[in-house]
């Protein structure tokens, strides 16, 4: 008898499902699938636009782009779409509606944006950035990278110049090129096997290896859909063995692949979202992806985790000796935080107020990057422009939002539940820089 007046109150409850909710989602779907379009018609043009997209072929672009760059048009479409979503994110009843609503419409101030850099119409790297990533990041003097390199120049074996000792320190982990596949996969079947014992993922998931060269990027993440995906790793450049676990972790797992993963599973299959099925490069959602995928890293390997693993697995496969790699990690841990000054760089580059050669100086002195490495890098800022804050900032932004909410390194389950969480929702950067 309960269990029949259970099943009469749902029925009873679905029967009398607000009308106005249900006419508010069948316009938000249409308004996404318009999205939708909207962007893979924008990546007809600008191909770094589109970085993946997995959802109907309905919604792809039904004629070939024209032989001119339709600013306009793309722009008026753009704010179009941005007034009818703001009108569901004012009056919606519904929560859900609300963060979809929302959610698209920061995209697509990313999307106005990044048609206007495309049409060579720039802003300065804090403007532009706050359009297409949904924040600023913060500004650091060079007397704090000065202050962080004397930290360096007391752990470092050796005398004299600082980048030059850490670039000695750093030739000893040198992954062999021969070794270069061996070390990689191991480390990333590592990550992944740390993953898989707090996340359920996708039945079938996988993904395929590829090394390649002549990139501006250290690794990329090419994610295809049903649970797949395509990781490169760019070889132009020595991988140490660092390298190799946080390039792998990076893309893979708990990175991009696994964050790719969620979204499909959680927002675009089960919940129906398609505006989930593109992933605009340009867009905040990067910030939440990049972010995700560096603070991952740490998620994976809390504390000495890393250093452990890469003393007894990888470097003896890589034919390595392990003398020095504690001092090692210590000082890639400041490197990291030194990561800020490549911001600093593609802000000067950007806002026409650091030349070249300044650029430069400052990727070697205070990034501890060689001559090669400080020229890719330079090739990325070209190309990514303010794309840089992601990887530091954002990292920055997810760390605090997960431990804020009790994921600290202290309790790993309650990390790895928030974080898990985290992949699987539309978040809003500003959201994170509210907190």
């Amino acid at each position: 008898m309960k269990n029949l007046l259970l099943i009469v109150s749902v029925l009873f409850a679905l029967a009398c499902k607000n009308p106005v909710e249900e006419q508010e989602n069948k316009k938000l779907n249409k308004l996404a699938g318009e999205y939708v379009r909207l962007g893979l018609t924008i990546g007809q043009y600008d191909e770094d636009f589109v970085d993946a997209y997995y959802g109907p072929d309905s919604l792809k672009p039904s004629r070939e782009p024209e032989e001119d760059f339709p600013k306009d048009s793309l722009v008026a479409s753009v704010n179009e779409l941005m007034n009818e979503l703001g009108s569901i994110a004012h009056s919606s009843i519904s929560d859900s509606n609300k963060i979809r609503a929302n959610w698209m419409y920061d995209q697509l101030v990313a999307f106005n944006r990044r048609i206007r850099i495309f049409s060579e119409e720039y802003e300065s790297f804090d403007d532009e950035s706050k359009a297409l990533f949904g924040v600023v990041a913060p500004v650091y003097e060079e007397n704090h990278f000065k202050a962080l390199v004397k930290q360096l120049d007391g752990i470092l074996p050796g005398k004299g110049n600082v980048n030059d000792r850490f670039q000695r320190l750093a030739s000893k982990f040198v992954i062999p090129k021969d070794k270069l596949e061996q070390v990689t996969k191991a480390a990333i079947a590592e990550a992944r096997k740390r993953t898989k014992s707090h996340y359920q993922l996708p039945a079938g998931e996988s993904f395929t290896l590829e090394f390649v060269t002549d990139k501006p990027w250290s690794g990329y993440n090419w994610y295809k859909g049903n649970y797949r995906s395509v990781i490169q790793i760019n070889t132009d450049t020595k991988s140490t063995i660092d390298r190799a676990i946080d390039v792998g972790s990076h893309e893979s797992y708990p990175g991009h692949h696994v964050y790719n993963m969620l979204l499909e599973k959680h927002l675009y299959h089960d919940r129906g979202w398609v505006e989930l099925s593109l992933y605009p490069l340009f867009s905040p959602q990067s910030l939440i992806a990049e972010g995700s995928a560096n603070y991952g890293i740490e998620v994976a390997f809390p504390g000495n985790d890393k250093v452990t693993f890469a003393k007894t697995v990888l470097l003896p496969m890589a034919g390595r000796d392990t003398t020095g790699v504690t001092a090692y990690f210590s000082a890639l841990a400041i490197k990291g935080k030194l990561n800020y000054a490549r911001n600093e760089v593609a802000r000067g580059l950007i806002n026409d107020t650091m030349t070249r050669s300044k650029a430069l100086s400052w990727l070697k002195k205070y990034c501890l990057m060689n001559n090669e490495t400080a020229e890719k890098s330079l090739d990325f800022i070209k190309k990514y422009r303010s794309y840089v804050i992601n990887y530091n900032y954002g990292q920055d932004l997810i760390k605090r939002y997960v431990e804020q909410n009790g994921g600290t390194a202290q309790a790993p389950e309650k990390r790895w539940e928030i974080f898990g969480k985290l992949l699987s929702e539309p978040v809003s950067p500003s959201s994170l820089v509210k907190r």
